[in-house]
């Protein structure tokens, strides 16, 4: 085996290979960097396509929630105009009996007690008799 002897090089050869060496380690060094940037980059985007996908999700959850509820306020908000008639009617009915019973107290000299009727609307929560249930079908001519 023959021994072939380095070439001689002169400082500045040495010193522009020493410059060429330190230009192709930092090059590599930015294409790493720019590698590892380019996949955090990726990344974030993954994580805000996943957000995206999250927050479209739960967005429809409430959406339906909210139909739902709407749509249960437009029911009772009904029923309560319906029950809100049926208190006025069997409140002016009320007021006829009680009309009648003034009539016969009156005619046949005994006392009786006859409570005052509240306003259903200024008073709603006072009820002259709290026993009574009656359903819509009730006083239907």
């Amino acid at each position: 085996m023959s021994l072939v002897p380095a070439p001689q090089t002169s400082g500045s050869e040495e010193d522009a290979q020493l410059i060429d060496e330190r230009k192709r380690k930092r090059m590599l060094s930015n294409r790493e960097s720019a590698r590892r940037s380019r996949m955090r980059k990726q990344q974030h985007l993954d994580d805000l396509l996943s957000q995206v996908a999250r927050l479209k999700e739960e967005n429809s959850q409430i959406s339906m929630q909210v139909n739902l509820l709407t749509e249960q306020y437009a029911r009772l908000d009904s029923e309560n105009t319906v029950l809100r008639t049926q208190v006025m009617e069997l409140t002016d009915r009320l007021r006829s009996l009680n009309s009648v019973l003034h009539l016969v107290e009156e005619l046949s000299g005994m006392a009786m007690d006859i409570p005052e009727i509240p306003d259903p609307i200024l008073k709603p929560w006072q009820h002259a008799c709290p026993a009574i249930m009656a359903s819509a079908n009730v006083f239907q001519c």
